[in-house]
């Protein structure tokens, strides 16, 4: 044999021996006892780690007197000793395994005191894993069916559509990397971030205190849904109308920037009044409120349920009876504008017709109107009856020598209304100012 294949078999027991000691001793790490509530289907020689990375592992498992879970870790002497205040945690690497566990260390600060090799922590510092069928044991069998709709439902959606999902898989990392900086801005300013919590809270607790409105909200929306959902061919045809509605809106809403631009000055104008109108809606509320069933009747008015019962229908009819009525129509103008002559002449005999009315009754009865028993007036007759064969006639007396006959004697021409003193506001007696009629307005009653 010779110095050089001497020397290798030495370094290959060295490394033997070296590799025995580790594996049989352990490293030479320190323990440590943890209690738990349970294992947590935790193994021995699982890892023991700090931030993702293994320190130690598992070296032993029993159960206490009072069944608590005490595994003995070991850990190795580059993160040795731990310190007081240490805490444990059994996390678990992935859902799809069972014997998959591992234990998290959160090694206490450095200045505090170092535990000792076989100290305990005790169960008030470690927590122990939740398991899946720990959870659902918690959901009551209505909730534990929902989740399971729930599960078969999102089967179902995914279904023949596998490569579509797939191809959304791809954007999932992107949109956690968005959402990663958008988280990053939210936390940035601490004081905004507060803020939004506070108010999402005194949001959340309004919404809880309107849970009912809110439940029947759902309802509803899920009513309006499923009502969708039975029109979908009309909706699949709003769709297709949809892009030419869009394009037409944008172009109202291009022209829509030249009116906005016209009513800035009106906008402008209207700041220094705006804050005046808050008295007058303030006082216009009580009236709007309560003419809440004026407009229910007027809307019924205008449109009723039904025929013949409102003024929509009665405007459609209402060109068939302006030909029907437009000669009538006609005529009565044509027989107002002839009228108009007779009355311009009956209109200033309207006080001598009035207390024709008025005193007509008084000539016949036993009182007149200021109370007297009787009233004599003479009365004197200018005409005469002549009889004839053929019937009497009459006419006029001649004038002789009976001064009663005739009458004619002093006869004046009052206007209308010179029967009573002139109104002060010269309405009476009429002025005959076109000389229409053939009197004289200075024949009025003496006295003031």
């Amino acid at each position: 044999m010779t110095t050089a294949r001497g020397l290798a078999f030495g370094a290959l027991a060295v490394a033997l021996v070296v590799v025995a000691v580790v594996l049989l001793t352990g490293g030479g790490g320190h323990r440590y006892q943890l209690l738990f509530q349970n294992a947590g289907q935790l193994v021995k020689d699982d890892d023991v780690q700090v931030g993702g990375r293994r320190i130690g592992s598992v070296r032993d498992i029993s159960l206490t007197n009072d069944n608590q879970a005490k595994i003995t870790i070991e850990v190795e002497n580059g993160f040795a000793p731990l310190h007081d205040g240490t805490r444990a945690v059994i996390r678990a690497t992935s859902l799809s395994g069972i014997a998959n566990r591992y234990v998290n260390l959160a090694p206490g600060p450095n200045n505090a005191p170092k535990l000792d090799d076989g100290a305990t922590i005790p169960a008030d510092k470690t927590t122990s894993p939740v398991d899946l069928d720990q959870l659902f044991d918690t959901l009551d069998p209505p909730t534990r069916k929902g989740l399971q709709d729930l599960v078969q439902g999102l089967a179902t959606q995914y279904k023949g559509r596998e490569a579509q999902a797939n191809a959304a898989a791809h954007y999932f990392n992107p949109a956690l990397s968005s959402t990663r900086r958008l988280v990053n801005e939210l936390v940035s300013d601490q004081e905004a971030l507060k803020g939004l919590l506070r108010n999402g809270a005194r949001v959340t607790g309004a919404i809880a205190e309107r849970r009912d409105d809110l439940t029947n909200l759902v309802t509803n929306a899920n009513k309006t849904t499923a009502a969708i959902g039975d029109e979908r061919e009309a909706f699949v045809r709003d769709l297709h109308l949809l892009p030419l509605t869009l394009r037409r809106a944008n172009t109202t809403f291009v022209n829509l920037r030249a009116t906005l631009d016209d009513l800035d000055p009106l906008v402008n104008a209207s700041k220094p009044v705006a804050p005046k109108l808050v008295p007058f809606f303030r006082a216009l509320r009580p009236l709007v409120r309560d003419a809440r069933p004026t407009i229910h009747d007027l809307r019924l008015l205008i449109r009723r349920p039904g025929k013949e019962n409102d003024l929509i229908e009665l405007l459609r009819k209402t060109p068939n009876l302006e030909r029907v009525a437009r000669p009538a129509f006609a005529n009565t103008t044509a027989s107002l504008r002839r009228s108009l002559p007779v009355l311009n002449f009956l209109r200033p005999y309207a006080p001598e017709l009035v207390g024709w009315f008025r005193d007509f009754g008084q000539g016949a009865a036993n009182y007149d109107a200021n109370g007297h028993y009787a009233r004599v007036m003479p009365i004197f007759n200018s005409f005469q009856f002549t009889d004839t064969p053929t019937g009497g006639v009459l006419t006029p007396k001649p004038q002789g020598s009976n001064p009663l006959e005739g009458l004619t004697t002093g006869s004046v021409k009052r206007c209308p209304g010179a029967a009573s003193q002139p109104a002060s506001d010269g309405s009476s007696p009429w002025s005959n100012t076109d000389g229409a009629l053939d009197c004289d307005p200075s024949l009025v009653p003496p006295g003031p």
